[in-house]
């Protein structure tokens, strides 16, 4: 690791025991406490022989899903949308097929029912990815707002239609000039520029698939999928600057003199509003937030494909991604943590080495 900040040699032992055992080449990692930065640090390898800097920008995958959140946050906040609006009374041909009673509030808590898993990007146009996903139909047996289930990506471009739709401009652009830059995350996309794709192709570091040997990219990188937007997981940034989102939070919504949210929005986004629900896709028992996945330990850490390490407080929330991401917040420590890896594993071997790590972080900063 680069030197920054504290030292930190269980976690540093950790990272590099996961990259000498083949799980990932190399990867980013940024802690701060009470908004001092603590750790920024680069480890291992973007590509075979080119050391990868935390200049590099990692893919984000579902640890992305935060940006949709505050887009929809802002939008509630000036009364361009209520949580408990049916969808359809703002797209209206999503209201089909019994997604009728679906709300915006089912969207952010993962019990909408429509957990279509194709829904055609990144080749496929935003227009069809939304007709493709409003012609679904309600699952069996499901009850909005009860039957609870994640959704990968179907309800994440529906809120992204939101966005376009009530914010006036497209999603990307609209976190872009609304969340982005004004906290400085001036490297952060979710769907880059097609005319920059070029000039950022050398910084964004490959994601391998390290369950296969050797390694094989998963091509994510590629300028397909960069530069069409997903608010699923299509994000890409230094995650110093992803961690910028979670530290406005811990302050209320504010970050220098940028104000994303306002504290009582932070309140209820990161309040439980979805508790002891069976996950029909994960097969456990996940609490959900507005969009943000609560600490769940207390239904047994085994189980949990989101966590947040053996030593994080019941108030903390944030989002991973797909073996090989998370960000999140822990308000008792004022602390948070943003790490992501280039290298995805098998499941049991990720959930593995991301307890070790993020259980280690705390350990090494003596907060256990």
């Amino acid at each position: 690791m680069t030197p920054s900040g504290r030292l930190l040699p269980r976690t540093s032992g950790a990272l590099e025991k996961g990259r000498e055992a083949g799980l990932h080449l190399g990867g980013q990692l940024y802690i701060s406490i009470g908004l001092e930065c603590v750790a920024d640090r680069a480890f291992g390898e973007a590509r075979p022989a080119e050391a990868l800097t935390p200049e590099h920008l990692m893919l984000w995958l579902s640890s992305s899903k935060p940006v949709a959140v505050l887009a929809i946050a802002r939008l509630w906040e000036a009364g361009r949308l209520d949580l408990d609006d049916p969808v359809a009374t703002h797209i209206p041909e999503f209201g089909t097929r019994g997604k009728e009673a679906i709300t915006v509030r089912h969207l952010l808590t993962h019990t909408g029912g429509f957990r279509l898993l194709r829904v055609g990007w990144p080749r496929a146009p935003w227009d069809q990815i939304i007709e493709r996903i409003c012609n679904a139909r309600l699952e069996p047996r499901w009850i909005p707002g009860r039957t609870a289930g994640y959704h990968r990506a179907s309800s994440w471009f529906i809120l992204g239609e939101l966005v376009r739709r009530l914010g006036g401009r497209p999603f990307e652009r609209y976190v872009r000039e609304e969340i982005f830059e004004p906290l400085g995350m001036d490297d952060s996309w979710i769907g880059m520029p097609d005319e920059l794709y070029d000039d950022y192709s050398p910084r964004l570091a490959p994601v391998y698939d390290t369950e296969k040997r050797p390694p094989k990219p998963h091509g994510w990188h590629a300028r397909t999928p960069v530069t069409h937007c997903s608010p699923a997981g299509g994000g890409w940034g230094p995650v110093n600057q992803l961690a910028r989102i979670y530290e406005a939070l811990l302050a209320g919504g504010r970050l220098d003199d940028a104000r994303i949210v306002s504290p009582q929005t932070v309140a209820a986004l990161t309040a439980r509003h979805r508790v002891g629900a069976e996950d029909k896709t994960f097969r456990a028992k996940i609490d959900w937030g507005l969009g943000f996945v609560l600490n769940s330990d207390h239904y047994g850490r085994t189980t949990l494909p989101y966590a947040y390490g053996r030593h994080s407080s019941p108030r903390s929330f944030g989002h991973s991604g797909y073996r090989s991401s998370t960000a999140f917040a822990d308000p008792e420590h004022d602390l948070v943590v943003a790490l992501a890896v280039n290298g995805t594993p098998g499941e049991d071997d990720h959930r593995r080495r991301f307890e070790e790590v993020l259980s280690a972080i705390y350990e090494d900063l003596e907060l256990v």
